[in-house]
């Protein structure tokens, strides 16, 4: 049986980033899967470590040959989960999670049925209106784009196998690594 694959996706601001540090912190033997990308490495990233950095022509090829889980394109470049480090991990029975985005969850269920899908919810709406506001790194049209996107991504919440709301980053966390643990059949 191949280890448990775990997607984590949310709105922007609910802290996914954070509570997905925490579950390697728990749980050291999980691996967090490494998108590749067709943008620029900012200073300070690596290639293969933060991001697999690849050329537009290289990520053509990855689609076309069905190389990836699931892809999407953003602010002008496109993101993807490979596929071949992600089963190479399972089959060596190394517990799998993903941060994506709510389409890439999708593209993920349409090809991998037994992945668990977990939805991070904020406490409330006011909750995350308030920590994406709180970041200051934005302008304020920005982050009314964002929170219009989030009120989308809170509508699919349904779409999942799991809502963990992110009232307590330890706890949180605590719950994906006992799903990543999971070994019951889906």
């Amino acid at each position: 049986m191949t280890a448990p694959l775990v997607v984590v996706s949310g709105p922007s601001g609910v802290g996914k980033s954070t509570v997905v540090q925490a579950v390697l912190r728990q749980a050291p033997d999980v691996w967090l899967s490494v998108s590749a990308t067709t943008r620029a490495p900012r200073p300070g990233e690596v290639d293969g470590e933060h991001y697999c950095f690849v050329s537009q022509a290289e990520f053509d090829t990855l689609i076309a040959t069905g190389r990836l889980l699931e892809w999407a394109q953003f602010a002008g470049n496109r993101y993807g989960t490979p596929r071949g480090p992600v089963e190479e991990h399972r089959e060596r029975g190394t517990p799998v999670i993903l941060e994506i985005e709510l389409a890439g969850a999708r593209q993920v269920r349409a090809g991998e049925p037994d992945a668990r899908l977990v939805f991070l919810a904020p406490p409330s709406w006011e909750v995350l209106e308030a920590r994406l506001r709180g970041r200051g790194t934005e302008a304020e049209e920005a982050v009314r784009e964002r929170l219009a996107t989030a009120g989308v991504e809170m509508s699919a919440q349904g779409e999942f196998d799991d809502i963990v709301v992110n009232t307590d980053v330890e706890e949180a966390a605590r719950t994906l690594v006992g799903f990543l643990h999971d070994n019951t059949p889906r």
